[in-house]
């Protein structure tokens, strides 16, 4: 198996509705598991949180979450942010759009002084991305 760096999203009661979002951005095939199918946690109310999902999107990409049991803390993922970037606009352009919806754009999607396209947003979930689209007809 090739190794892989992918990220892993921490959420504290919305991992389903997060990766089911992040499904109809990405497409893919999504796939959930509860705390309860594994005997996870100690806690009843965490039975039907999700102890591990994942989206396998085209091209390749990978994104992973889960609830954080009620027993732990849920870290404060304000120094992570992730980035879809590559020279395919009409791709990035269409995450971009579907991100957006109900996120905090921190800078639009436009000309950057490298040349290139690039935005920022925290989504609705409070998840920092960036988009960069590479090339010179972007």
């Amino acid at each position: 198996m090739t190794t892989r760096l992918n990220p892993y999203i921490s959420f504290r009661n919305n991992a389903r509705e997060a990766l089911e979002f992040y499904h109809g951005v990405l497409g893919g095939d999504l796939n959930m598991s509860t705390f309860a199918e594994y005997q996870a946690s100690e806690d009843p109310a965490d039975a039907e949180k999700i102890m591990h999902g994942e989206i396998h999107a085209p091209g390749g990409m990978t994104l992973m979450a889960a609830d954080t049991p009620s027993s732990m803390d849920v870290a404060d993922s304000g120094n992570i942010t992730v980035s879809l970037s590559g020279d395919d606009e009409s791709e990035l352009r269409g995450y971009w759009d579907k991100l957006s919806d109900g996120a905090s754009v921190t800078m639009p999607l436009d000309k950057a002084p490298w040349g290139d396209y690039f935005g920022q947003l925290t989504d609705r979930f409070g998840v920092s991305w960036l988009v960069n689209i590479a090339g010179q007809g972007a």
